[in-house]
């Protein structure tokens, strides 16, 4: 006798959680609230992400690197141009910092940026108030 359903029920898979995002959003909005000024000039850098092949070769073409980092902070601080910081998830949803992503940081480190990594909101927020609390940078001309 043949089986009344002549097919296969698949299981849903689940939504695949994007926790670096909420997170770095969640940073955004911390920034707004302690650091007016800082949330005036930090921004994203959108390089991550999947795309479609024709597109990821035009952004390619319009300068997109590999490696760098997520966020960036112009304002300089400590003896630094600025603060570079590439935002993972906090443990255990954090991913490791890829080899291109390191060498930009170290490239980054050489030209006289602050660049790190910071693994959730709340390291970063630590980092980006430590830094903040450095005496102005000033370039003698």
């Amino acid at each position: 006798m043949k089986s009344a359903v002549p097919f296969r029920i698949k299981k849903a898979r689940a939504k695949p959680i994007d926790r670096e995002g909420l997170e770095q959003a969640a940073l955004m909005v911390e920034i707004a609230v302690r650091h007016p000024a800082a949330a005036k000039l930090i921004y994203h850098v959108p390089n991550g992400g999947h795309r479609h092949k024709q597109v990821a070769i035009k952004l390619k073409e319009q300068g997109v690197k590999a490696g760098v980092p997520d966020l960036v902070l112009p304002m300089a601080r400590g003896g630094y141009f600025g603060l570079y910081i590439e935002f993972k998830a906090k443990p255990p949803f954090d991913a490791a910092v890829s080899p291109s992503q390191d060498a930009y940081l170290q490239a980054l480190l050489e030209q006289g940026y602050l660049a790190i990594v910071c693994r959730g909101a709340l390291d970063a927020s630590e980092a980006i108030r430590a830094y903040l609390l450095q005496p102005k940078t000033v370039v003698a001309a």
